[in-house]
């Protein structure tokens, strides 16, 4: 399969991620080194897996799942930016909320799986064009990790700009991802 054909799949299905990243490091302080590095770690993870999910379920799954997996990602950003902006209001938790860290745990993982969604229909258009799977999985992987990480750099950036609005922005960010792909959804049609 062409390499700039992937990466171009690739670059597509990281959008999400980046645009998570962006919003999860809105604070001036932005992610720590190790925060970063779970994120896009856990961002690249997914975006590796599902698409290899993908290829291996079948049309029969995807078509089962097809018609509602797009409720289902931006029902969980919508759930992340919302629990942030309702905490953006609480100034009495300011300092539990520093405390915690946002790249660990369910949110983590709901980010993860809410971001790689689409990627389980691009493996099984793999598997419909009867295209090994591991190389484009690993491409995709590794691109969104890289993209991830640029988006926790660009954060901060926006999050200074921001002011104390950063952590409403976020959220409001999350929710707007999610609003994209409910516009967005296409049911899935093999080639």
């Amino acid at each position: 399969m062409n390499f700039f054909f992937v990466l171009g799949v690739a670059l597509a299905l990281s959008m999400d991620a980046f645009a998570v990243s962006i919003g999860l490091s809105l604070a001036p302080s932005g992610l720590t080194r190790s925060q970063t590095f779970r994120l896009a770690f856990h961002f690249g993870l997914f975006q590796f897996v599902m698409p290899v999910l993908g290829w291996a379920a079948g049309r029969s799954i995807i078509r089962l799942i097809e018609s509602y997996d797009h409720w289902v990602a931006a029902g969980l950003l919508v759930f992340v930016g919302g629990k942030m902006i309702i905490e953006s209001f609480h100034k009495e938790e300011h300092l539990e909320r520093k405390t915690r860290d946002v790249t660990k745990g369910l949110s983590l993982l709901v980010l993860s799986l809410a971001t790689s969604l689409d990627a389980l229909a691009v493996g099984l258009s793999f598997a419909a064009l009867r295209v090994p799977i591991v190389y484009p999985a690993v491409i995709i992987g590794v691109v969104c990790f890289t993209i991830t990480a640029i988006g926790t750099k660009v954060g901060p950036v926006f999050g200074k700009l921001a002011g104390k609005w950063a952590e409403m922005a976020g959220g409001a960010v999350l929710i707007l991802i999610a609003v994209k792909i409910l516009l967005d959804h296409r049911p899935f049609t093999p080639p």
